[in-house]
C-alpha cells in the first residue's frame, strides 16, 4: 500500500466535452423535424464547425476572464475631484466574446440571409443553441439587439409605417438597423431594452419616465459616431430605469409617458453623443459622453454576473419616438416576442450544455458496484435512468421551443418560404391567417413553461457530477455546470415571470376579439398533428384532454381562470409537447425516441397501462437515449 499525496495517487480522468452538433441527439432531431433535408445538409458543415469553435480553449479563457473580472464603474461613479462620471469598464474577455458573436452573425443571419426565408429563425437558433454555454451571457444584449432590429425593420418595410416617417426619421432608423444587423464587430451595435421601473417589473402602467417634445433650436447635436452625422432625437426623456441590461450597448429602446392621460410610448435612443465642450486629460476639446444617462449603480446578481446590469437615471436623454404616441406596449411587444424566445432558447442552451457535461463525466467516472467491482457511471443502471429522464424532459422542451421558432419564422417571413419549403410537411404548417393567433399564444406559453421546468433539470445535471458539479471549476471552465445553473435561473424571471406569462397566455385565449381565433389556432394544431400519427388510444386521450381545456377556457371568465393560469398554461404546453413527441417519433422512428415518447406520455398521465417499461431495454435502452443509438460509451469494469 502506498499513501496518496498532493501529486500522487488517483486522479480522475478528464471528461471530454464533445462537439454538440454531433453529440446532442435532441438538437439533431429538432433540426431534422423542422428543417427540409436539403437545407439541413447545406447548413450542417457550418454548424459542425461552429460547435467546435465554441469549445476552443481561448473561448473558455475569455469566459473565465469575463466571470472573474466583473464589470464596474470607474471610480465608483466619481472622478478624482468628486465630479460625477459614468464610465463602465468591462473586461477583455467580455469584449472578445461579444466580438465573436457579432462576427458569427448570431443576430445578423436572420436579416442578411434572405434565401433562408421562413427557416431563418430555426437556423439562427440552432447556432445560438451551441453558443449559449460558451457565450458568458453576451447573447443577452444580442437578444435585445435582435428585438430592436426587428422593430425597426417593421417600420422601415411596412408601407403604412414608412409613410408616417419623415425623411430624417427614415435615415436615422435605417442607419440604426444597418448597425444592428452588421457582422463587423467594429461597426455592429447591441441594444438595451429599458422598461422596468421601481413601481413594477412587467407592469409598465405606472411608468415614471417622461418624454417631452422639445426640438433643440440650435443645430442638432450628433449621436456617436460623429462621422455618420446622425442627429439626436427631438424628444427629451427623463426618468429612472431600475433594471437595464446591456449597459455597454450603443442604443436602447425604452418606454416613457408623453402625457398623464395617455399610455406609454416607445422611443429609440442613441446611448452616446458628442459634446464639443468636453476637455480630455491632454487638453483636447470635444469628445463622447453618455446621452443624458447616468449609471447610478451596477446590480449584484445571483447569476449572469459578467453581464453589466444597471440602474440608470435619464436626464434630458435625446430620443426618437417609434410608432404612434401612446402605442408603446404594441411597439415593445414586437421586441418581447424576440427577447422572450431568446430567453427560452438560452435556457435550453444551458440545459443542453449541462447534459453534455453530464454525459462526458459519466463516461469516465467509475463508482463502486459491490464486492470490489467498479463500473462507470455510464454503465450504472440508476445513473443512466436519471440522465435518460433528464434527456426526455429536455427533448420535449426542445420540441416546444423550436416549434415556436417555426411559427415565429412563418409570422415574419411566411411569404418567403425559402429553400426546400416542401420539407415542412412533417409538422402541420398553419395557414397564413392563423399564424399570428398561434404565435400570440406560444409567445407567452413557451417561456412560461420551459424556463420554469428546465432549471430543475440543469440542477440534476450539476448533481450528477457530485461535489465536482457544485464547484465553480474556473480551473476547468468547460466543466463549470454551477455557472450554467446560476445563469439558467434568470430565465423564469427576465422578460416576464412564470406567473406573468401564464396570466398573459390566459389573457390571449380570453381576448374579447382575438381569443376565439387563438383557441381555434391551438386546437387546429393539436388535431391536425394527431391526424398525422397512429396510436389510436393516445390520440383519443389527447383529444379529450384538449377538449377539456378548451371547455374550461370557454366556459369561465378571465377572472375565474386567473388563479388557475399556471396550471392551464402548463397543461396546454404538455399537450402540445405530447403531440410534437408523437410527430417526431412518427417522422424518424426508432426504439429510443419511441421509448422517450412513451415515458413522457405516461409521466404526464396521457397513457395509463399496467406495462413495465423497464422490461424493454433496461440499461442499454437508457444508454441509447442518453448517448444516441450506437454511441454508447464503453463500460469499463474492474476489480479492486
Amino acid at each position: 500500500m502506498e499513501p496518496s499525496s498532493s501529486n500522487t495517487g488517483f486522479f480522475q480522468k478528464q471528461p471530454i466535452i464533445r462537439n454538440q452538433w454531433h453529440d446532442d441527439v435532441s438538437l439533431q432531431r429538432v433540426a431534422k423535424l423542422f428543417l427540409p433535408t436539403s437545407l439541413l445538409e447545406e447548413i450542417a458543415p457550418d454548424l459542425s464547425k461552429l460547435a467546435d469553435e465554441v469549445l476552443a480553449p481561448q473561448i473558455f479563457t475569455w469566459v473565465t476572464d469575463a466571470e472573474r473580472n466583473l464589470p464596474y464603474l470607474l471610480g465608483s461613479g466619481r472622478d478624482s475631484f468628486g465630479k460625477p462620471q459614468s464610465k463602465l469598464i468591462v473586461t477583455e474577455g467580455w469584449r472578445k466574446l461579444q466580438d465573436f458573436g457579432l462576427a458569427k452573425g448570431f443576430v445578423a443571419l436572420n436579416y442578411d440571409t434572405p434565401s433562408l426565408g421562413a427557416h431563418a429563425r430555426l437556423v439562427q437558433f440552432l447556432r445560438c443553441h451551441v453558443w449559449t454555454g460558451s457565450c458568458a451571457n453576451t447573447l443577452c444584449p444580442a437578444a435585445m439587439q435582435d428585438g430592436a432590429a426587428r422593430l425597426l425593420e417593421l417600420h422601415l418595410t411596412d408601407p403604412d409605417s414608412r409613410s408616417r416617417l419623415s425623411p430624417l426619421e427614415l435615415s436615422v432608423f435605417q442607419n440604426a438597423f444597418d448597425h444592428l444587423t452588421s457582422r463587423d464587430p467594429s461597426r455592429a451595435w447591441t441594444s438595451g431594452q429599458w422598461m422596468t421601473e421601481r413601481p413594477g417589473g412587467s407592469d409598465v402602467s405606472l411608468t415614471e419616465t417622461v418624454a417631452t417634445y422639445l426640438p433643440d433650436p440650435s443645430p442638432a447635436g450628433l449621436a456617436s459616431p460623429p462621422s455618420e452625422g446622425v442627429p439626436l432625437g427631438p424628444y427629451s426623456v427623463s426618468g429612472f430605469k431600475f433594471f437595464s441590461s446591456a449597459t455597454d450597448s450603443s442604443c436602447a429602446v425604452l418606454l416613457a409617458k408623453t402625457s398623464p392621460s395617455k399610455p406609454v410610448s416607445a422611443f429609440f435612443a442613441p446611448m452616446r453623443r458628442q459634446n464639443p465642450s468636453l476637455i480630455s486629460p491632454t487638453g483636447v476639446e470635444g469628445g463622447e459622453e453618455l446621452n443624458g444617462i447616468t449609471i447610478q449603480r451596477l446590480k449584484h446578481k445571483f447569476g449572469t454576473q459578467s453581464l453589466p446590469t444597471a440602474e440608470l437615471e435619464l436626464k434630458g436623454t435625446r430620443a426618437w419616438m417609434i410608432g404612434g404616441e401612446g402605442q408603446g406596449i404594441r411597439e415593445v411587444s414586437t421586441m418581447l416576442n424576440i427577447t422572450r424566445v431568446h430567453t427560452t432558447a438560452s435556457t435550453m442552451g444551458y440545459l443542453g450544455r449541462s447534459l453534455g457535461i453530464a454525459r462526458a463525466f459519466a463516461a469516465v467516472r467509475e463508482v463502486g458496484a459491490g464486492k470490489g467491482a467498479r463500473v462507470s457511471l455510464a454503465g450504472h443502471p440508476l445513473h443512466m435512468r436519471t440522465l435518460a429522464g433528464i434527456t426526455e424532459g429536455y427533448h420535449g422542451m426542445m420540441l416546444l421551443t423550436f416549434f415556436t421558432l417555426k411559427v415565429l419564422g412563418l409570422d415574419e417571413k411566411g411569404k418567403r418560404k425559402g429553400k426546400g419549403e416542401g420539407g415542412w410537411d412533417t409538422v402541420p404548417t398553419p395557414a397564413e391567417e392563423m399564424v399570428p393567433y398561434l404565435l400570440r399564444v406560444l409567445s407567452s406559453l413557451h417561456k412560461s413553461y420551459v424556463c420554469e421546468n428546465a432549471v430543475p433539470l440543469v440542477y440534476q445535471c450539476m448533481e450528477s457530477l457530485g461535489g465536482v458539479g457544485y464547484m465553480q471549476n474556473v480551473e476547468s471552465e468547460h466543466l463549470n455546470v454551477s455557472r450554467l445553473f446560476r445563469d439558467a435561473c434568470v430565465g423564469a424571471i427576465w422578460e416576464g415571470t412564470t406567473d406573468v406569462l401564464a396570466s398573459d397566455t390566459v389573457r390571449a385565449l380570453k381576448h374579447p376579439v382575438q381569443g376565439k381565433n387563438c383557441i381555434e389556432a391551438v386546437g387546429w394544431f393539436v388535431l391536425s398533428g394527431l391526424d398525422k400519427v397512429k396510436n389510436g388510444p393516445v390520440k383519443d386521450t389527447l383529444k379529450r384532454e384538449w377538449q377539456g381545456l378548451k371547455g374550461k377556457i370557454e366556459s369561465k371568465s378571465q377572472a375565474e381562470l386567473l388563479p388557475e393560469a399556471r396550471g392551464i398554461t402548463f397543461r396546454l404546453a404538455e399537450v402540445l409537447i405530447a403531440v410534437l413527441y408523437l410527430l417526431d417519433a412518427a417522422a424518424h422512428p426508432g426504439v429510443e425516441i419511441e421509448a422517450m415518447c412513451h415515458r413522457y406520455l405516461r409521466a404526464k398521465g396521457f397513457v395509463v397501462d399496467g406495462s413495465n417499461e423497464d422490461v424493454k431495454g433496461g440499461l442499454e435502452l437508457d444508454q441509447a437515449i442518453v448517448y444516441g443509438p450506437g454511441n454508447q460509451p464503453s463500460k469499463p469494469s474492474s476489480k479492486l
